[in-house]
């Protein structure tokens, strides 16, 4: 007989580990260290729980325990637990034979004295190393999907780096309430349902707009005032901005995501999510409320596109195009083979606008339309835990909307970014003493939808910073045939492609135009002039070419 199996004996005979009824019996505390390529990672550290054939997990930090875990040796099914949002206890009861099962393997290793067999298995295509021992009548794993059942699992080493190893096996009696077994499963629920929840509960949503109409030539009864939390139309329906109040938080990552569909129009759009800052004498607000010529007019017709010492354009959160008629066109447009989407998904990180995302701020979706119906949209903020190498964006940190020539109140008569025809598109700012890591967030997209128009030529975006030539690149998207499902309403050329194929001056029919980060490391305090040159098409007939370019300054203090 193996000296640990005499030893669990002798502490049952002398009463080291007394066998009890009712609320103790014998088991184990068991402390499981976590590794990263070698490196304590104490946060990742598991308390294990044994009283006699039930086991159940407890993380060190009980504060950061959302899921529940459970071990039932003599039933062999393992039981993850939790409550969602709204209160309700959800149960998946899975078989240890539904798990990878493991392949044994020789040879003895030794962990905390007690001799220990190996196994490896394969999850998810992780390799998987394991070490266990049938020293002790107790059987747990570290890891709920690791070979539970298989004996006690006393390290495990996946893939080579990420390592679960015991540091402390007690053996003593176990109360009811340290195991903390549930006292009821609650509603059993399928792996799925189970999974969604789980990740639906590691993060935060806000929903800012839900199933909102823009359109065009509709009446709206929106109420007086400035209401938090109440939806206002502007420029003819085309424009839906809200006040709300946002949680003042820093260790985040915040992605902004916007489900869309046709209601009606058919043609791509583009759409834009922003933020009206509000911290000068003037703002975008004024504008919406009381007409265009509220905003400070640049190089005589193009009003409210570039920072003055009295104002503040609108911060770009998100640039999006709408496919050609997603959903309403989906049964009117019928191609074999073809499964149309239902609606259009817009996701971005958005974390570094984050310090001028707290508390209360309006903000505003954009879709240019001509079209009753239009399009429905939804807003939603989400809020992930950082990690720790996210962790840092400060709420102290600069974040300077500079220009954006999206014109927003295009349905009430703001121009469209031409000025680059005849002058570079030219501001000043002044840049404050204390800042590192100063940068410029940069979108840009070029329009006029014909062979001849910016939409399909290549265009160079140059930027200038006191007339030297910082960055320059030419913005162009050859991707956009990877979103032919999500445009039923597209042309079809005689040659097999979709208009929605089509390549394009950094943007798809369907798409999220990225930002991109010019690095400014040598910008001094004071006054500088920023400079955004594009040579701009020429006119053709009624036709015209224009560019949304928009760019924030942001830094850290």
């Amino acid at each position: 007989m193996k000296k640990h199996s005499l030893l669990w004996i002798a502490l049952l005979i002398t009463g080291g580990v007394q066998a009890q009824s009712g609320s103790e019996k014998p088991g184990a505390e068991i402390i499981y260290g976590f590794r990263y390529n070698g490196k304590d990672v104490p946060e990742g550290n598991v308390k294990l729980i044994i009283q006699g054939n039930k086991a159940s997990y407890q993380p060190i930090d009980v504060a950061a325990q959302k899921e529940r875990q459970f071990l039932d040796n003599k039933g062999k099914a393992t039981y993850q637990m939790i409550t969602n949002k709204e209160g309700e206890l959800l149960t998946f009861k899975k078989a240890f034979s539904n798990y990878d099962q493991p392949e044994l393997l020789p040879g003895i290793d030794t962990v905390l004295g007690y001799p220990c067999k190996k196994a490896k298995v394969k999850v998810r295509s992780n390799n998987i190393e394991i070490w266990y021992t049938d020293a002790l009548p107790l059987k747990g794993t570290p890891v709920l999907g690791f070979a539970p059942g298989l004996g006690l699992i006393l390290r495990t080493l996946r893939n080579g780096t990420s390592e679960y190893i015991a540091t402390k096996v007690d053996l003593r009696n176990i109360k009811d309430e340290e195991l903390k077994w549930p006292a009821s499963m609650g509603s059993m629920v399928d792996d799925a349902t189970y999974l969604r929840q789980v990740i639906e509960n590691r993060f935060n949503t806000l929903h800012i707009f839900n199933q909102e109409q823009i359109s065009w030539g509709n009446k709206f009864n929106d109420p007086a005032d400035e209401q938090e939390n109440v939806t206002y139309h502007y420029a003819g329906g085309t424009v839906i901005l809200k006040k709300v109040k946002l949680p003042k938080t820093t260790d985040v990552t915040l992605f902004a995501e916007v489900a869309e569909y046709s209601n009606g129009d058919s043609y791509d759009r583009t759409g834009s999510v922003f933020m009206i800052p509000l911290d000068k004498k003037s703002s975008f607000l004024n504008g919406l409320k009381k007409g265009v010529k509220e905003l400070p007019v640049y190089h005589e017709k193009y009003r409210g596109v570039v920072a003055t010492d009295n104002y503040l354009p609108t911060m770009e959160l998100m640039r999006f195009f709408t496919p050609f008629g997603i959903n309403y066109y989906n049964e009117k447009v019928k191609i074999k083979g073809y499964e149309w989407a239902d609606s259009a998904v817009y996701r971005q990180d958005i974390t570094e606008l984050l310090p001028r995302l707290q508390g209360e701020v309006w903000l505003g979706i954009y879709i240019g339309n001509y079209d009753k119906g239009g399009h429905k949209v939804s807003l939603r903020l989400k809020y992930y835990p950082a990690d720790n190498d996210q962790k840092g964006t400060k709420d102290e940190h600069w974040v300077m909307p500079v220009f954006n020539t999206t014109n927003l109140m295009e349905m009430a008569d703001q121009e469209y970014g031409t000025m680059f025809g005849k002058d570079s598109l030219t501001v000043t700012v002044n840049i404050p003493e204390g800042l590192k890591n100063l940068r410029l967030r940069y979108t840009t997209t070029g329009h006029g939808g014909w062979g001849g128009g910016d939409e399909f030529n290549r265009k160079l975006n140059e930027i200038f910073v006191d007339g030297n030539r910082v960055y320059h690149f030419i913005p162009w998207r050859t991707d956009c045939g990877n979103f032919r499902l999500s445009n039923p309403a597209t042309a079809n050329f005689n040659n097999g492609l979709a208009s929605s194929d089509l390549s394009r001056s950094n943007w798809c029919p369907g798409g999220v135009t990225e930002p991109i980060t010019i690095p400014l490391p040598d910008l001094t305090p004071g006054e500088h002039t920023f400079k955004v040159k594009i040579p701009l098409g020429e006119r053709e007939g009624n036709s015209f070419s224009a560019w949304n370019v928009s760019g924030c300054l942001i830094a850290e203090k």
